[in-house]
């Protein structure tokens, strides 16, 4: 087979690029006859494959973009760890890619932009099709049947959601395989837990170990595996300290040892690895990037062709500069105008010249910064440093910036910022004119700079940091930003920075500035520094979106999200689950709720339905898998940020687990009865003839079902997958976007009101 992304080899190459014999190197030529050839292959060739939809489709626009970001060496940010997205980049170097895409639209070519896309989208799809046997193999290691080994990975493999996720550069797949990694390699090592600190237990256990930290290191919902595992060992171990315990008791020394294992393989193994994929991160972005402006000063300066350290410049008092706030990018503005006597609300003003924010550059924008008390006559040519108290002139309207204990337009507990003449300034109202520059992170000699100093301006007599929002003012503000000073001076909102210094002539020897090299920073600094900004961006993510949805919509498949369309064709990618999986493992999730509550209270009432075995495989290893969906599912329904179905995906992983569980119990009625004599003097003669290493292995599914029939369950199995088929077949034409469906078509598919595409 062959896609035009596959037969990139030309690393970092130009078009029309001259080579050392001067002559020139038509590589790209050779790209534009494969793109003209990957026309024709991808209307046969790869029509079910991953080549369909040859441009950019959905978060494809943040995921690509990222890997071209690495393959350039250039730094950006994203709320989620790099391990991921390092892997689509090892994806493109492995093909020679050189990242010169940006993946800046949805709906860009990739075969005019010569993307090795398919490339790009066979990672996700390995990992996709390397799940369904995991799953296969959890079920089979936790010592299933073979019916109920097939029904849990056939619910994954005709799950239209899980093929939409691994067909393009998405990070999901990634998640969910490696989620399902640590699932094995847990129950793997704990099929070992009667032959600790053995070889094979140890590989287990840190095998373990290293698949959680791939999961975290993907997307931050990884810590739901944590979780769900972290329960199992707790339980583990509280059983290792039963002096009644079957192995027998264990010496605190060896439970010692016990538990600093877990600790080494469960914890310090698994966060060890998530620094490293940063400290790779870190290594490979060198370069200056879209992702500065999250980041402080001091970490821009590690980057080079950094415009920030280059263009940084000493202020120094009696400068003019222009104040800009680091969010919302307006600047420190003020006019003529006055505020209104009275609000809409009936609030009183004090009817002072407007101080706003301003989104453009305008000489209304620019400020003297002067100095204040003994030193002020000398301080002509002398550098502002952090601390230092100043005066703001506004050279327009020749006023002094002032704070005082008047509620501000929009926020009754917030200053309002005005100013007043220079003779009210050095009188009366000296005082309210004054504010303290407050760099961020800087120590008390640091100098005030422009662009690279970011920094709070604190009212020195009350204590307010001036503030501002993206709401705008009235009318009678011309739509400005409105200025306050908020008394919340911790909040990360305050910060500000110098723009430009307007002052300084064109031919001033202070422009003259000597090229710097980057600076070093410690790794666990800038990894600090990080991972605030990308908890806090994170939970910022809370604006509207079309397709997103709730988490109480996604067990029953209420909603999808639209991924790709064609007008012309009629074609349409619509990520969507197989409702038909979706109901089946949904109800069998309720079913073991009912079972457990069930047998719950019939223990109470004095009748033991269930056999000592049975129950424990119920409560321990299905348990587990109730355990797995609750904690990949539930927590979801206590954030705000935004939401959509492929956030389901893990926790649809583990319902279809119960679902194959569940099935093997209902559907194998024939217990062994704990209290039969016959069966007891098997087992006791069983021991005296079995040795203990061979007494204490895992029971297989054949071992247990020895003598009883699996038909019923097979039927089941045959049942359940036969729905399952049908509803991923009825549903494909939306996962692979092909072919295209007539109106009639599409309404047929709207089975819960699905907003579809050409339904009309």
């Amino acid at each position: 087979m062959s896609s035009p992304g596959s037969q990139v080899r030309h690393r970092g190459v130009q078009k029309d690029k001259k080579q050392a014999n001067g002559k020139v190197d038509n590589s790209y030529d050779a790209l534009d006859e494969i793109a003209e050839k990957s026309k024709d292959v991808v209307k046969s060739e790869w029509d079910y494959k991953l080549a369909l939809a040859v441009i950019v489709v959905f978060d494809e626009v943040h995921f690509g973009k990222f890997a071209s970001y690495y393959l350039q060496r250039t730094y950006f940010f994203d709320v989620h760890p790099p391990f991921g997205k390092l892997l689509f980049a090892l994806m493109g170097w492995f093909v020679g890619y050189d990242g010169h895409f940006l993946f800046d639209n949805i709906g860009d070519s990739y075969i005019d932009n010569k993307v090795p896309y398919v490339a790009f989208r066979a990672m996700p799809a390995l990992m996709g099709s390397l799940t369904v046997p995991t799953i296969f193999l959890i079920m089979w290691e936790s010592g299933y049947s073979l019916p109920a080994c097939i029904t849990a990975a056939g619910l994954v493999l005709f799950d239209n959601a899980h093929i939409g996720q691994t067909r393009l550069i998405l990070l999901d797949a990634t998640l969910v395989f490696f989620m399902s990694v640590s699932v094995l390699s847990y129950v793997r090592f704990y099929k070992f837990r009667h032959e600790p600190f053995g070889r094979k237990w140890w590989k287990w256990l840190l095998l373990t170990g290293v698949s959680m930290s791939c999961v975290i290191s993907t997307k931050y919902v990884g810590a739901f595996t944590f979780f769900t595992i972290g329960c199992a060992v707790l339980i583990d171990l509280w059983d290792l300290l039963d002096v009644n315990r079957k192995g027998g008791a264990l010496a605190l020394p060896d439970f010692g040892k016990h538990f600093a294992a877990r600790v080494v393989g469960f914890i310090l193994v698994p966060f060890f690895f998530y620094l490293f994929w940063f400290q790779v991160h870190f290594a490979i972005l060198t370069r200056s990037g879209p992702g500065d402006d999250f980041m402080t000063p001091e970490f821009q300066e590690t980057l080079s062709d950094n415009l920030m350290a280059a263009k940084a410049l000493d202020i120094q008092y009696y400068d003019s500069i222009a104040i800009r706030h680091k969010e919302t990018k307006v600047f420190l503005h003020s006019h003529p105008d006055r505020y209104p006597l009275r609000y809409d609300d009936g609030r009183i003003s004090s009817q002072g010249q407007q101080v706003t924010g301003y989104p453009y550059n305008d000489t209304n924008n620019h400020w003297q910064i002067l100095p204040v008390g003994k030193d002020a006559q000398t301080a002509e040519g002398k550098v502002v440093k952090n601390g230092a108290v100043v005066q703001l002139r506004h050279l327009v309207t020749d006023t002094m910036l002032l704070s005082h204990d008047v509620a501000s337009p929009y926020y009754p507990t917030n200053q309002e910022f005005t100013t007043v003449t220079l003779d009210l300034a050095a009188g009366e109202r000296y005082n309210d004119t004054l504010f303290e520059i407050r760099v961020e992170q800087g120590k008390a000699s640091t100098p005030f700079k422009s662009v690279s100093s970011h920094f709070k301006l604190i009212h020195y007599p009350t204590r307010v940091a001036m503030w501002t929002h993206t709401t705008p003012l009235p009318e009678w503000a011309y739509k400005q930003a409105e200025i306050n000073g908020n008394k919340n001076v911790q909040q990360s909102s305050n910060v500000w920075f110098v723009d430009e210094i307007p002052s300084i002539a064109a031919d001033s020897p202070r422009l003259v500035r000597e090229e710097k090299k980057p600076k070093v920073q410690p790794f666990l600094k800038k990894y600090l520094e990080l991972q605030r900004a990308m908890f806090y961006h994170n939970n910022a993510l809370t604006s509207s979106h079309p397709y997103a949805s709730l988490p109480y919509q996604w067990p029953f498949l209420l909603r999808g999200v639209s991924f790709w369309t064609e007008n012309d064709t009629r074609q349409q990618i619509y990520f969507l689950g197989n409702p038909v999986g979706y109901w089946i493992a949904s109800s069998l999730l309720a079913v073991f709720a009912g079972i457990i509550g069930a047998d719950q209270l019939s223990l109470r009432r004095g009748v033991d339905a269930l056999d000592r075995r049975t129950r424990s495989r119920l409560y321990n290893s299905t348990g587990f898998f109730f355990l797995c969906w609750a904690a990949h599912y539930l927590p979801f329904y206590l954030m705000g940020r935004q939401l959509f179905l492929h956030h389901y995906l893990p926790a649809h992983l583990a319902s279809a687990m119960v679902t194959g569980a569940l099935i093997e119990f209902i559907f194998n009625v024939e217990p062994t009865i704990d209290d039969d004599p016959t069966v007891t003097a098997k087992k006791d003669d069983l021991k005296q003839k079995v040795p203990e290493k061979a007494r204490r292995a895992f029971q297989t599914a054949k071992e247990r079902f020895e003598g009883q029939s699996l038909l019923a369950t097979w039927g089941a199995t045959g049942a359940i997958l036969a729905a399952a088929l049908w509803g991923w077949y009825f549903f494909l034409p939306l996962t692979y976007g092909r072919p295209g469906l007539s109106v009639a078509e599409v309404n047929a598919r709207k089975w819960l009101g699905y907003d579809l595409h050409f339904a009309k």
